[in-house]
């Protein structure tokens, strides 16, 4: 596969082995035809593909977690020395414990549904074991994903299909006790470190089960940083080891080429506090060094169960306030189907793709996918970036300024409206808005003046 032969290695081990179990991988390398020439911690050798500064005197937690197995290391880092200060974990805590809930989560949907063991079914179980791990994967990159496994068993007459869709968040409910039990480890590693959270100067994120959202959200909450997830975590440790073999082999060792998303990507929302609704948040999708190309969706909600048109507005930047951001365009979202429930608000996927060459494609689309609207936008613009080939000014300056400001007035407007109840109010803005932004993209100077006029007064009365 490699093209070479290969008879020398560097091996990686867990940093809990003792001297026994280190011995015994290198010699199980040696029988393996290997002339092991180094023996390493998995933490270090995640921190070599990080590309850690070696100039810097600085302490590092690695967060690895698995398919099967959990561990948190501190590094003490002095230059080009990395030392492991101290490890804890859980051998029997990972991403196949993650699956198995999921899998009796899908059982019992079954269960209530038809009169049949499929614990006794070897054939069917091998099918939903695999359906429940191919939902979690999936479920680390967007809100809703539906498992279906047809055929899966006959009895009595009757024939057992598993259709079910599972949310992001039923996910996490189901693994919330594991996830949390893995930041009791990151307390008693840093105990017996002799360290503080605020002494940790980065957290990398190792392991292909740290793509769950829900781990770097409570790794971030817990320690107060911000965890690195630039490497790809099935491959950092592997990648640590060939950095490792490199510098024996006394190969000049550069910064590792990674592409990641060098801002965060996210769209404007409204947020309720104690004092009513707060338009013009910041709510990321695409967090800052996101290895790229990547593909990340989460789900929103309208402000009333009535609101059947949402403005997707796109920006890029760290502030959790919009307007200290950098706004990349926007788009609409209409006629958006209501609920089965009506008394529930309507619920919008939002999706972001991200490729190679910096651009993004924005889609929006209600929950059953019967309204979607695409936008595609670069990282570099400093504007509004639509889907047109080109950006072109439709007025004078002055004019196209009172227009964009009047009708960012008059959404914001009409979502107040509608969380007050005022319905009928809100339908009036959004009559006016609709039509200055026609007369807008239709280039229409004379109407676009005289609506607004018209938008001003409304939105003049309607504050009052």
């Amino acid at each position: 596969m490699l093209g070479d032969q290969v008879n020398q290695a560097v091996i990686t081990v867990p940093a809990y082995f003792n001297d026994v179990q280190r011995q015994a991988t290198k010699q199980a390398g040696e029988l393996a035809g290997l002339e092991v020439l180094r023996i390493i911690n998995e933490p270090t050798a995640a921190a070599l593909a990080y590309g850690i500064d070696q100039q810097k005197d600085q302490y590092l937690m690695v967060y690895d977690l698995g398919g099967g197995t959990f561990d948190v290391s501190i590094i003490e880092q002095q230059g080009e020395v990395l030392e492991v200060r101290a490890s804890h974990g859980n051998v029997h805590l990972g991403g196949d414990d993650f699956d198995e809930r999921l899998l009796q989560h899908l059982l019992a949907n079954l269960s209530s549904q038809h009169h049949y063991d499929f614990k006794n079914d070897r054939r069917a179980m091998a099918r939903i074991i695999r359906a429940a791990e191919r939902a979690k994967i999936a479920l680390s990159s967007t809100p809703y994903v539906r498992v279906a496994e047809e055929f899966l068993a006959r009895y009595e007459g009757h024939i057992a299909h598993l259709d079910v869709e599972v949310g992001r968040d039923e996910l996490e409910q189901l693994i919330d006790d594991l996830l949390r039990m893995t930041l009791q480890s990151i307390d008693r590693a840093l105990e017996d470190s002799g360290l503080h959270h605020e002494q940790i100067n980065r957290a990398l994120l190792v392991g292909g089960s740290t793509r769950i959202p829900r781990v770097w959200t409570l790794v971030q909450e817990h320690t107060g940083l911000e965890p690195s997830m630039e490497v790809n975590p099935d491959e950092a440790v592997a990648l640590g080891a060939a950095v490792q073999a490199a510098i024996i082999k006394g190969e000049p060792i550069q910064t590792l080429l990674i592409d990641v998303a060098p801002h965060s990507l996210g769209i404007e929302v409204a947020e309720f506090a104690l004092d009513g609704l707060v338009p013009g948040k910041y709510r990321s999708i695409i967090r800052r060094n996101t290895t790229v190309p990547t593909t990340q969706a989460e789900r929103f909600y309208t402000i009333t169960p009535e609101q059947d048109t949402v403005e997707v507005c796109v920006f890029q930047g760290e502030s959790p306030l919009c307007q200290e951001n950098t706004a990349l365009g926007k788009f609409l979202l209409a006629n958006i189907p209501s609920e089965p429930d009506p008394k529930k608000p309507r619920e919008v996927i939002v999706e972001f793709s991200y490729n190679l060459n910096g651009i993004v494609e924005v889609t929006a689309r209600d929950r059953r996918g019967e309204r979607r609207e695409v936008m595609t936008v670069s990282t570099t613009a400093t504007k509004r970036a639509a889907s047109e080939p080109e950006q072109k000014r439709h007025f004078a300056p002055s004019l196209e300024s009172d227009v964009s400001q009047n009708l960012d007035d008059a959404a914001r407007l009409e979502i107040r409206l509608e969380s007050d109840g005022r319905t009928q109010d809100a339908e009036r803005v959004r009559k006016v808005r609709s039509a200055l932004e026609r007369a807008h993209d239709e280039g229409d100077e004379k109407r676009a003046r005289q609506l607004l006029e018209e938008i001003e007064d409304l939105i003049y009365d309607l504050e009052q």
